[in-house]
């Protein structure tokens, strides 16, 4: 079973993605700021993370860069409301990038992409 990390400082954004990742039969685990999404890549080595941009704190640009540092093979979506990113060279580290919405298929297709099982 694949392992997942969301890093979200939004509870409702982390719990509507555990819910819809676990349906779909992966394991997650739930980060609500950087430090704590540090520890969890370092104690659970995820198959793939998707790292909000803007929390308080370290902002996701930050923990992108650390956890690249660390583990530069774990596939990375940043995820953020606001299209004004996609400008951002440092996001261009990650290997997606989504606008945030109600809609999770293309959050849902990126990862099935990224972890090589097409639909």
């Amino acid at each position: 079973m694949k392992t997942i990390l969301v890093v979200d400082d939004e509870e409702s954004i982390r719990l509507l993605y555990k819910e819809e990742l676990e349906e779909d039969g992966y394991r997650v685990i739930l980060a609500s700021e950087g430090e704590e999404a540090l520890k969890a890549v370092r104690k659970d080595r995820p198959d793939l993370i998707t790292l909000d941009i803007r929390m308080p704190g370290m902002d996701g640009i930050e923990v992108l860069g650390r956890i690249k540092e660390m583990e530069p093979d774990i596939p990375l979506i940043m995820s953020t409301a606001y299209g004004d990113y996609r400008r951002d060279f440092n996001v261009w580290a990650s290997d997606a990038y989504i606008v945030k919405t109600a809609n999770l298929d293309e959050l849902k297709e990126t990862i099935k992409r990224l972890l090589g099982h097409e639909s």
